[in-house]
């Protein structure tokens, strides 16, 4: 189904009021979608006006047959205020990451794969650089995505999993280190109390009390 042919299916009594667009911006919208456009681009601007209309993603995505990624990705574009700028995401593949990809890779790790369609709880490098491919035709290594992620200072392991990984080892090292100081401490203060008791106990065998 388009989003024409949805809008045959709403009473006049209910006509949209208009939930995250401007007028212009839904009037611009409109007009453009009257063009001879890609089926790409046409389904971004649909996305966005049936997201104006209170449709919910799911909603969305059973009337367009698009993925939730993409219904999720131009909602979020509608609510930032940014729809009148839908030509300036390009469709096709950058040559490299740009801000948008990083932008898109921070907000897929701040939320549960789950809200993306998937059955697994956390993200791993390999999925995200997955969904990233399929999403914005960018293919880069897991190594590569690891790196992007740390220069961002996140990463896809539980915070309690990177706080104990950064807190376990320096501890264990300063543990280890005290207790060898004490050892040693004690073995140079043994040696050095018996040599001062042996030359006490010469010294009064030979000269008396």
């Amino acid at each position: 189904m388009s989003y024409q042919q949805a809008q045959h299916d709403i009473p006049r009594a209910q006509a949209p009021t208009g939930k995250y667009l401007t007028k212009f911006q839904r009037k611009l919208l409109q007009e453009n979608l009257q063009k001879d456009l890609s089926d790409s681009y046409r389904q971004r601007i649909e996305i966005m006006l049936l997201a104006d209309e209170g449709k919910s993603q799911t909603e969305i995505c059973q009337i367009l047959g698009c993925c939730a990624a993409t219904a999720r990705h131009w909602i979020h574009i509608a609510r930032m205020g940014m729809a009148h700028q839908w030509q300036d995401f390009p469709i096709g593949r950058p040559k490299a990451v740009n801000e948008q990809y990083l932008e898109r890779l921070k907000e897929l790790v701040s939320n549960s794969p789950r809200d993306y369609g998937y059955s697994f709880r956390r993200w791993t490098a390999n999925w995200l650089q997955k969904h990233l491919a399929k999403e914005l035709g960018v293919e880069i290594s897991d190594r590569h995505i690891k790196r992007l992620l740390k220069q961002m200072g996140l990463s896809t392991l539980p915070k309690s999993q990177n706080a104990e990984a950064s807190n376990t080892q320096p501890r264990n090292k300063s543990k280890i280190l005290i207790k060898d100081l004490r050892s040693a401490r004690l073995t140079d203060d043994s040696d050095f109390l018996s040599i001062k008791f042996t030359k006490l106990g010469r010294n009064v065998d030979t000269y008396g009390a």
